[in-house]
C-alpha cells in the first residue's frame, strides 16, 4: 500500500533529500512546507503536486498563492498552516525537517492526530522532550528517528528503542571543521570557516552547531528521550570518516555498529519505509577503499557544548529548553556577523545561569520560557 506523508521543511537539506527518496520509493507527498523560500517551494509544488503547501512567513504565503494559482494545491500560512498539514486525514506520517523550535507545535499536533513521526528536528525533543514523549505514549504514536546517529542506534537495536541487555549508547561525531583546534585558535574563526563541514552537506544552523559540538550535545538529550537512558549511559566518540554512524554496547561487552557512506538519504528512507528495507540508489560502502577508521575522545575544554547539554538534561525540566533557545539566537547572531564564534557558548552559559529551571507542564509554558530566553540573549548583544 502506498504511503502518504507531509514534509515539514521541504526546502531544506533534509527536506529536499526526502523528496528524492519519495520519488524513488513511490511515496505520495500530500503536503509540504517552508519558511519563505517560495522559489524552490513553487518548483516542488509543480513537480510533486501536493494537496497542500504551508508557508510559515505570511507575506511569502500570499506571494506563493498568486504564483501557483493555476494549480490545485491549497496554500496555508503561519503556524496554523503547519499544524493543519500535520493532521491531514489522508497522511500516515509526518516528517519534521524544519530547523529550530518551530517544529515543536506541529509535531505535537501530529502526535495528537495519531500520525507516525519521522523526526529530523532535534530541537523538538531538546526543548519539549518530556511533553512530546508523554503525548506519544498516550496516543500510541511511534517516533522514528531520522538523525543519522539515532537512526543508527535504532537499527542496531533491531528497530526497537530499548533492550534489557543494553549497557550504553555510543554516538559518533565528525568533530566538525575545527577538530583538533584549541580554544585560543577558535577565537577569530569566521562564518565561512564554521560552515566548511568536512563530511556532511547540511543547513547553516546545524552546520554551526556541529562546529561548536552543540549538535552532539543536543543528540545526547535527544537520545535520552528516544531510548529512555540517563546521560551517563551515552558516550560520544569523534570519528572523522563519518562511516560508523553510531554504536550500542551490550552488558557482555559486545559492540554493534551501523555503517554506511555519509548520506542522509539512508536514514530518511529507513524511517519512511520502516519496518521494511527497500533497495536504494545510494552509494554502497567499500571498506577496502576507505582502509582506515579513526576514533578520538572529544575535547570538552575547547568545545564545552557537550558538557553543557549533559548538565542540562541532568537538571531536567526547562533547562534543555533554555540551552536550545539561547543557542538558536546566538547562532543566528553569529551567522549575521554580530558576535564571534566563541561567544555562542558564552551566551548559552549566561542563559543557564540566569534562568531557574522549572518542571515542564504544558506547551504554553515551553513557548513562554523559550520567548523569555530569546529576549534575554538579544538584550545582552
Amino acid at each position: 500500500m502506498q504511503k502518504n506523508i507531509s514534509i515539514l521543511g521541504s526546502t531544506g537539506s533534509i527536506g529536499t533529500q526526502t523528496l528524492e527518496v519519495c520519488k524513488e520509493q513511490n511515496i505520495k507527498i500530500r503536503a509540504i512546507s517552508a519558511n519563505k523560500n517560495i522559489a524552490l517551494l513553487e518548483k516542488q509544488v509543480r513537480e510533486f503536486k501536493p494537496d497542500f503547501v504551508a508557508v510559515y512567513d505570511e507575506k511569502a504565503a500570499k506571494t506563493l498563492k498568486q504564483n501557483i494559482s493555476d494549480t490545485d494545491t491549497k496554500v496555508l500560512a503561519k503556524m496554523e498552516g503547519l499544524c493543519e498539514i500535520s493532521t491531514l486525514s489522508k497522511i500516515d506520517t509526518v516528517l519534521t525537517a524544519v530547523s529550530g523550535m518551530i517544529g515543536l507545535q506541529p509535531t505535537l499536533a501530529a502526535i495528537k492526530a495519531k500520525k507516525t513521526i519521522a523526526l529530523a528536528n532535534k530541537e523538538t525533543l531538546v526543548a519539549g522532550g518530556e511533553l512530546v514523549i508523554s503525548e506519544a505514549r498516550k496516543n500510541g504514536v511511534q517516533i522514528l528517528p531520522v538523525d543519522s546517529e539515532h537512526s543508527a542506534i535504532f537499527q542496531c537495536l533491531g528497530g526497537k528503542t530499548s533492550s534489557p541487555f543494553l549497557e550504553k549508547l555510543i554516538l559518533t561525531a565528525s568533530g566538525g571543521p575545527f577538530f583538533g583546534q584549541t580554544k585560543s585558535e577558535l577565537e577569530n574563526v569566521t562564518v565561512k570557516d564554521a560552515l566548511n563541514h568536512p563530511s556532511w552537506n547540511m543547513g547553516a544552523k546545524i552546520t554551526v552547531d556541529s562546529a561548536t559540538m552543540m549538535n552532539k550535545g543536543f543528540e545526547i538529550i535527544e537520545a535520552c528521550h528516544l531510548f529512555g537512558l540517563p546521560e551517563d549511559k551515552i558516550d560520544v566518540v569523534i570519528h572523522r570518516e563519518s562511516i560508523i554512524h553510531s554504536m550500542i554496547e551490550y552488558i557482555d561487552g559486545s559492540v554493534i555498529a551501523q555503517m554506511g557512506v555519509p548520506t542522509m538519504k539512508t536514514p530518511i528512507q529507513y524511517a519512511l519505509t520502516y519496518p521494511k528495507r527497500l533497495n536504494s540508489k545510494n552509494e554502497k560502502l567499500n571498506l577496502a577503499k576507505i582502509k582506515n577508521l579513526s576514533f578520538f575522545a572529544p575535547d570538552n575544554k575547547a568545545f564545552e557544548a557537550i558538557e553543557i547539554c549533559r548538565k542540562a538534561i541532568k537538571i531536567g525540566g526547562t533547562a534543555p529548553l533554555t540551552v536550545n533557545a539561547a543557542n538558536e539566537v546566538a547562532v543566528s547572531l553569529f551567522l549575521s556577523g554580530e558576535i564571534k564564534f566563541l561567544e555562542i557558548i558564552e551566551l548559552v552559559k549566561s542563559a543557564i545561569n540566569n534562568f531557574k529551571p522549572q518542571k515542564v507542564s504544558s506547551l504554553e509554558q515551553i513557548l513562554e520560557t523559550d520567548k523569555s530566553v530569546r529576549e534575554f540573549i538579544k538584550s545582552l548583544v
